[in-house]
């Protein structure tokens, strides 16, 4: 086997472990594009939403329903004219 065999035989292994890279690299690089949309869904599906700040309620709103509180249990007679002034002074400030 001279020198052109030996060049022959290099250029047949080389051609044929660039076809092969070319083949394969396709095929690995949809299979790590699976592999990473795969786990990106798991990390979403199991992050939990950050809680949502609830309102806090304004303070008129407040004041207002709990004297009309008050109003109900003086008239249902649960609490004295008395009582129930005091608690209207102490909401109102």
């Amino acid at each position: 086997m001279g020198l052109i065999g030996g060049m022959a035989k290099t250029a047949a292994v080389v051609g044929t472990a660039t076809a092969t890279r070319n083949a394969v690299n396709p095929r690995q690089a949809e299979k790590n594009a699976q592999a990473y949309t795969q786990a990106m869904n798991t990390a979403n599906a199991q992050m939990v939403p950050p809680a949502q700040p609830q309102a806090a309620p304004q303070p008129q709103q407040d004041t207002i329903t709990q004297l009309e509180r008050l109003g109900a249990l003086k008239a249902q007679g649960l609490i004295t004219e008395e009582e129930y002034a005091a608690q209207k002074a102490k909401l109102l400030g």
